[in-house]
């Protein structure tokens, strides 16, 4: 490559159109003749009489006094006879040429190093053998840079030229140990070596282009991409976690600045280790219980920006995996009045939608996963009841276009389970069963008539009898000649008609195998009968059983419309039968207040 030394020493052109070298001056010809041989005079004699021929026929009048130029104008063709540069050119480029040579022995140190070790890394992956005796080599050797570096920089702390390129060497080592991710049968011995302690302790490096340089090459090497066993994946993590690595990742969030794009980078490279990590449930709650990290995620959520960026986009989603991976980290977030600041951010979208296919919209679903896996527990419902989230949630059902499916997912989950009865009453108190049932004579996707259905069965299910808010939800399926019963049944027809085609192919494929084979299937076939609408199905059911139970005029509604098709109770008992059944074979692991609700609806039919 040339050098700024050589490309200086030629004259600068102004345009392609002009000569690339210079006239040379008469006087140093003749000079120049006087002092070479007769041979090379005569040739230069006669170059030059050529020259003087051409200038003469174009400069007239007596020759200016020595010392003095004419300036020569450019010819027709655009070219010059002059130097093409001024003096204050020169100036420039005299002054730029001393500046380069300053910066030249740092810079060109640090290109090379670099462009060599890089070199360095490709011809030993075409060239060595990638096993143990070769990760040896790979460890030793990343251990000397590692104590060179640190030496250098104890022993010329003021002179940072003097650690530069131990620190150029570092960090072309730490990036060669990206070659590992290809081969994660090593990972244990990396970490047997101690390399993985190594690694991790330059999160605290002074220099954080290293800090940064290391965390990237951790998201690496704990990507899911990487086809690691579970066992090997496992013996990195750990060794990586024991070397105090989520202190060290929440350093670096600490001190990088987002301002500048290599700080931005490195809190994108933090966040993604945080994200490889949390696939391990164990390790997802170690994550939650260290005392920045929620906090932190929380915070950079809120971080005011025009445009929400990448990086805040990101916090949401790392804290969404989270939240969903354990219910310590749901109670953590809840303390810290998680809950209560995602409420503030999306109110802003109660009827704004954010524009598609942008980081924003990315940000708000995940704030919603946040909360919709929150209310699940009963400090998040209670949280939610406080903050007035169901207030919320109503006028996005009523104004909101894209945040409309998502505050009915809400909805669902913070009415439903043992505790959700608090959240039901509000919902009513809050004037919301005619939203409620506005969307639900409306036509809709599977999995927003399902949110509908879950909605009311768990008002049926929690409301006390004979209280305000269940008197009144009654009273809207009682409305108008029970048009809400209809509508379940029509509903209930769709879902049938899908789930009896499912049976059917279940039962031809049945029909062809041992009884062995048939439990190896029972799960998918069951998971295909929910696909084609079987708990949407037995909602419906559950619904229908509760109104037959409550009210003598639905009962005769229900009863009519079973008998258009040849139905009868025993219909819908079938399907709560099942549903019992299913909870019995899981004991333990469904709410024992919903089998005895099923329980005393079948005896009831």
């Amino acid at each position: 490559m040339t050098s700024l030394d050589d490309l200086f020493k030629k004259p600068l052109l102004p345009n392609s159109k002009r000569k690339a070298n210079a006239a040379r001056d008469p006087d140093e010809l003749y000079k120049s003749i006087k002092s070479n041989g007769k041979e090379n005079a005569r040739d230069h004699q006669h170059a030059t009489i050529e020259d003087e021929a051409e200038i003469e026929e174009d400069v007239e009048g007596p020759e200016l006094p020595p010392g003095l130029e004419e300036e020569v104008p450019d010819d027709e063709e655009g070219r010059f006879f002059g130097s093409g540069v001024t003096d204050n050119t020169i100036e420039a480029l005299d002054f730029i040429d001393g500046r380069e040579q300053e910066a030249q022995s740092v810079s060109r140190t640090i290109r090379l190093w670099v462009s060599s070790k890089r070199r360095a890394h490709e011809l030993l992956q075409k060239s060595e053998k990638i096993d143990s005796s070769w990760l040896r080599k790979l460890a030793l050797n990343f251990e000397r840079k590692i104590s060179k570096n640190a030496e250098l920089r104890s022993k010329f702390e003021a002179e940072p030229q003097k650690f530069m390129g131990s620190e150029a060497d570092l960090d072309a080592d730490i990036k060669a140990l990206s070659i590992l991710s290809e081969h994660p049968e090593l990972y244990e011995d990396f970490a047997k070596l101690g390399c993985v302690s190594s690694l991790v302790s330059l999160l605290a490096h002074e220099n954080t282009d290293i800090a940064i340089d290391a965390i990237e090459i951790i998201s690496e090497l704990t990507d899911e991409d990487v086809e690691a066993s579970q066992t090997q994946w496992n013996t990195l993590v750990d060794s990586m976690i024991d070397a105090d690595l989520l202190d060290l990742l929440f350093q670096n969030i600490a001190r990088l600045n987002e301002e500048v794009e290599a700080d931005r980078s490195g809190v994108y490279h933090v966040l993604s280790v945080l994200e490889n990590l949390s696939s391990r449930p164990s390790i997802a709650d170690v994550i939650g219980k260290h005392k920045s990290i929620i906090p932190w995620l929380t915070s950079r959520a809120q971080k005011k920006e025009k445009a929400v960026s990448q990086n805040k986009q990101y916090a949401t989603e790392i804290l969404a995996i989270l939240l969903q991976a354990s219910a310590a980290n749901r109670t953590i977030f809840v303390e810290q009045e998680g809950i209560e600041v995602f409420l503030q951010l999306l109110s802003a979208y109660r009827k704004r939608d954010p524009a598609k296919g942008t980081e924003e919209e990315e940000y708000v679903e995940n704030m919603f996963d946040c909360m919709t896996c929150c209310v699940d527990d009963a400090g998040g419902k209670q949280k939610f009841l406080d903050a007035e989230g169901i207030e919320l949630a109503l006028i996005m059902l009523r104004e909101g276009k894209m945040s409309r499916p998502k505050a009915l997912r809400i909805l669902d989950h913070a009415l439903g389970g043992p505790e959700g009865a608090a959240c039901c009453e509000k919902l009513v108190e809050a004037a919301g069963l005619r939203t409620i049932f506005t969307v639900f004579m409306k036509k809709h996707d599977s999995q927003t008539t399902e949110h509908l259905l879950g909605i009311l069965a768990s008002m049926l299910r929690l409301l006390e009898a004979d209280c305000a808010p269940r008197i009144r939800l009654l009273a809207k399926f009682v409305e108008k000649n029970y048009e809400k019963i209809d509508r379940l049944f029509q509903l209930r027809w769709e879902y049938v008609s899908k789930v009896s085609g499912v049976e059917r192919q279940v039962d031809v494929e049945r029909s062809n195998l041992s009884v062995a084979e048939q439990d190896e299937m029972a799960e998918e076939w069951l998971s295909r009968r929910l696909d084609a609408g079987l708990f949407s199905l037995q909602s419906i059911d559950v619904i229908l059983s509760w109104l037959v139970a409550e009210d003598d005029g639905a009962r005769e509604k229900v009863q009519k419309l079973l008998s258009d098709r040849d139905e009868n109770f025993y219909t819908i008992k079938r399907t709560l039968q099942e549903q019992i059944d299913r909870m019995n074979a899981d004991s333990g692991t469904e709410d024992t207040g919903l089998r005895d609700m099923l329980e005393a609806l079948v005896q009831f039919l």
